[in-house]
């Protein structure tokens, strides 16, 4: 890739950096969508020994990928989220990889292809990540900071997606788990 390409490749990248989530950092202020990638490459790295026969850098260039759209079209909260919503980022995302130069089109192409089909191991692993992520934002977050809505959703949220593995479950498990604690924690607060 030629350097003015790689540097405008970049440029559309760091908008990730001011595309403000729904959720909030533990220190209340919003969480960028740049933030909430980054961890969930970071999740991946660290459960390589809970998955030795899955290629876990695929996972984790999926977790690096998957909200690029939204370097487009912001972040939409899926509560929110349409199906116009969805067709408009995904066409805006695949306008764009489409500019880009080989391998790295295709490269992409297929990862969003095999994110989108779940199917094998990688995919499954990254929406599991992607979801229980939000779940664990928001119990790390201020309860001050939820909408009545997400009550409910944190106690349910990512629970599909990690069902195919064990550990993804018990892990989901634990998130509820310090869900309902929080909550709790909340009710004794003077």
């Amino acid at each position: 890739m030629d350097i003015q390409t790689y540097l405008n490749v970049m440029h559309v990248a760091e908008r990730l950096k001011d595309a403000v989530r729904h959720g909030y950092s533990s220190g209340g202020r919003r969480e960028s969508v740049a933030e909430h990638s980054w961890r969930i490459t970071l999740m991946a790295y660290f459960l390589q020994d809970e998955f030795p026969e899955v290629d876990m850098n695929r996972v984790m260039e999926m977790c690096l990928v998957h909200d690029l759209g939204e370097c487009f079209t912001g972040d939409i909260p899926t509560f929110l989220k349409t199906n116009a919503d969805e067709q408009r980022e995904e066409q805006l995302l695949f306008d764009w990889v489409r500019s880009l130069p080989e391998p790295y089109a295709t490269r992409l192409n297929d990862l969003y292809a095999e994110m989108e089909a779940l199917e094998t191991q990688e995919a499954k692993i990254y929406k599991a990540l992607d979801k229980m992520e939000a779940v664990l934002q928001h119990n790390e977050a201020p309860l001050s900071t939820w909408i009545p809505r997400e009550y409910e959703l944190n106690m349910t949220y990512g629970f599909d997606q990690a069902a195919f593995s064990p550990y993804l479950t018990a892990l989901r498990e634990q998130m509820l788990h310090d869900t309902k604690q929080k909550i709790e924690n909340s009710k004794k607060a003077p």
